[in-house]
Parts: structure tokens; C-alpha cells; sequence
């Protein structure tokens, strides 16, 4: 998994963060996958662009979740550079010979529609453009949902965990071989 803070377990231990809970249900299910946790606090798409060749060459992996963007987003980055990293990211990772799950991201309205939705539409459009594996919103259920976010406002807490590794499973799991 290639991410944020989102994915990194950001003011948790890092046995609590949705990372670590996937990692329980795989085995818990029979899957034999291993999860890696390539995710950074405070990465950007460009960051994450940066470190996922050493990333790819070091796990060869045969599923890779992108969570990236918000950070982007909420710096209000360009939405061409955005989707061009993502794009990048994609076809990498593709080129490495693995299936892309992508992980769609929102931004809080204050942003204005036009930015906003430019943002947002970047997710579904690669998706459909790279056949890859959409989220549509990662933080479903859990972004506007105060008792489940840290007292920074930002952060998933721990109960939060749960939900964001439901909202993953579905997309993921029909990727994953019959154990």
C-alpha cells in the first residue's frame, strides 16, 4: 500500500491502523498476502511518485493500494500535476506487473465547486482510463463523522480503523485468489 497518513496509522500505534487489520483478516480468511505499508504522513503524490520505484523493486508486489491526494488536495495542489502523478503512479505500478486498487479521495467544500470537483473526478476518469480497481471514497462513513476522527479533525481514530478496512475489502477481495 502506497499512502498518507490515512494509511499510516498517524497518531495511533501502528497495530491499530486499518494497514495492520487487513493484515488480520487476510489470515484470518486463509490468504497468504502480506501487506506491506509503504504509506508516509504527509505525503503527496508527488512523494509517493518519488519512492515508489525502490518501493516495487524492493516487495514485488502483486496488488499495490494507492491512497494518495488528499494531502495534495488540501494544499490545493494543481489538479493536472495531481493527475499526472497519479497517472504516473498507475502505469508504474502496472508496468511492475501488478494490479492497481485506487482509493478516491474528497475535499471539504470550502474549497469551491470548481476545484472540488476537478479533484474528485481525478479518481473515477484514471480508474476507467487504467482499468483499474476504484474506491470511490476511502473515508466513506468515517470523514464527517466527529466521534470517529482525532482531535485534529483529520485523523481517522482507532474505531474509525474498521470502517476504512471496510471500505477497502469489498474492491479488494474479488482480486485475491480463492484461499
Amino acid at each position: 500500500m502506497l499512502g498518507d497518513s490515512l494509511s499510516s496509522a498517524h497518531g495511533l500505534a501502528v497495530d491499530q491502523g486499518w494497514a495492520s487489520l487487513l493484515q488480520q483478516r487476510l489470515q484470518q480468511n486463509g490468504y497468504p498476502h502480506q501487506v506491506v505499508n509503504a504509506s508516509v504522513s504527509g505525503d503527496t503524490t508527488t512523494n509517493g511518485l518519488t519512492r515508489l520505484p525502490i518501493t516495487l523493486d524492493n516487495h514485488q508486489p502483486e496488488i499495490v493500494i494507492v491512497e494518495l491526494g488528499g494531502n495534495d488536495g488540501l494544499r490545493a495542489q494543481p489538479v493536472d500535476l495531481i493527475r499526472d502523478n497519479l497517472q504516473r503512479i498507475i502505469e508504474r505500478i502496472q508496468r511492475n506487473g501488478a494490479q492497481v486498487v485506487l482509493a478516491g479521495m474528497r475535499l471539504p467544500p470550502n474549497y469551491g465547486p470548481a476545484y472540488v470537483e476537478g479533484f474528485e473526478q481525478i479518481y473515477p476518469e484514471l480508474a476507467e482510463q487504467y482499468d483499474a480497481v476504484l474506491i470511490p471514497f476511502f473515508m466513506q462513513g468515517v470523514a464527517t463523522v466527529k466521534e470517529l476522527m482525532q482531535s485534529d479533525g483529520i485523523h481517522p481514530g482507532v474505531e474509525a480503523q474498521w470502517i476504512l478496512l471496510d471500505n477497502v475489502w469489498p474492491h479488494l477481495q474479488p482480486l485475491l485468489p480463492t484461499p
